[in-house]
């Protein structure tokens, strides 16, 4: 009896080790798979760093390629211009032109670039967000980019509007933001994306920003490409004395231009109100054959 009684012990313990074994390793399952998880995300992260860092390279290889380029052809312009007299002055000046467009190029590469995917994230959820607001509140899909003091230029969503395309004339002014509560001027307003945009391109212009509509459309289309490259072409048709402007865009970097103040038309928008020192409304569709989109600014003409 006291023999059997002994040998039942052991196995009680092992029945209850082998039990504990087994509960660890279901317990131990989860944790595992959080940390392959875990893991795979980490491994995801370091190669969109790599990717990222890959692209910067590029470009920044891009750039210098065409400065050495202008280098080079500065150089042989330059010793073309010793060798052959008759064409020396042509030359010198062809050859200090590219040394000087080298060096600018080189020193001035950008040190950081932002891929249009992360751009193209960034805005879509302002607009998601500014556009579900505006949806709440009600107010008309008409949007006034209305020249104010302080801040500029804003973006007025008013609650009624009139039926015809014309700009209404009972903008209130000054805006408050963010709501408008006036009697019949009821409506939500909000900083524009362009507004910052044309403060950047302002820094890289040549003279001042200007008055008149033909001036207006061609430095800010040559901006939409040039300068901010938002993108590939902008080809604007002007009507001044209709007091409409038509910008047809190609090749934008942020795709469906109709969305909630998409940065290419807030731009235009922007500063036309600005130069103009008049409200603009816009008016965004699809462009068909000749181009991607037709954005449609209007205006009082004077």
């Amino acid at each position: 009896m006291s023999t059997e009684t002994h040998s039942a012990e052991p196995a009680a313990d092992d029945a209850t080790r082998d039990s504990t074994r087994t509960d660890d390793a279901v317990s131990a399952s989860p944790r595992t798979g959080d940390v392959d998880t875990r893991a795979r995300v980490t491994l995801l992260e370091a190669e969109n760093r790599r990717l990222r860092e890959e692209y910067a390279r590029a470009k920044r290889s891009s750039y210098r390629k065409t400065a050495f380029a202008l280098v080079v052809v500065g150089c042989v312009a330059v010793g073309g211009g010793i060798l052959f007299e008759p064409v020396r002055e042509v030359l010198i000046v062809l050859g200090a032109t590219g040394l000087f467009g080298g060096i600018l190029t080189y020193y001035l590469t950008p040190g950081q670039f932002v891929a249009a995917d992360i751009g193209e994230r960034i805005y879509s959820t302002y607009a998601r967000n500014a556009s579900a607001i505006a949806t709440e509140l009600g107010v008309q899909d008409d949007r006034l980019y209305v020249p104010v003091e302080g801040e500029r230029v804003q973006l007025y969503l008013p609650a009624h509007t009139s039926n015809d395309q014309d700009v209404p004339r009972d903008v209130p002014t000054p805006l408050s933001m963010p709501f408008v509560l006036e009697e019949q001027r009821r409506g939500v307003t909000f900083t524009p994306n362009g507004l910052l945009l044309l403060e950047e391109f302002e820094r890289g212009l040549r003279g001042d920003l200007g008055s008149h509509p033909q001036t207006i459309a061609t430095q800010l289309s040559d901006g939409v490409v040039e300068q901010l490259e938002l993108a590939s072409s902008a080809d604007p048709d002007v009507d001044a004395a209709d007091g409409r402007v038509t910008v047809a865009i190609s090749g934008a970097a942020i795709t469906s231009l109709d969305r909630f103040d998409h940065p290419i038309p807030s731009f235009l928008a922007t500063g036309f109100a600005a130069g103009l020192e008049r409200p603009v409304r816009v008016e965004v569709r699809a462009g068909g054959e000749r181009s991607d989109w037709l954005v449609t600014l209007r205006f009082r003409s004077e």
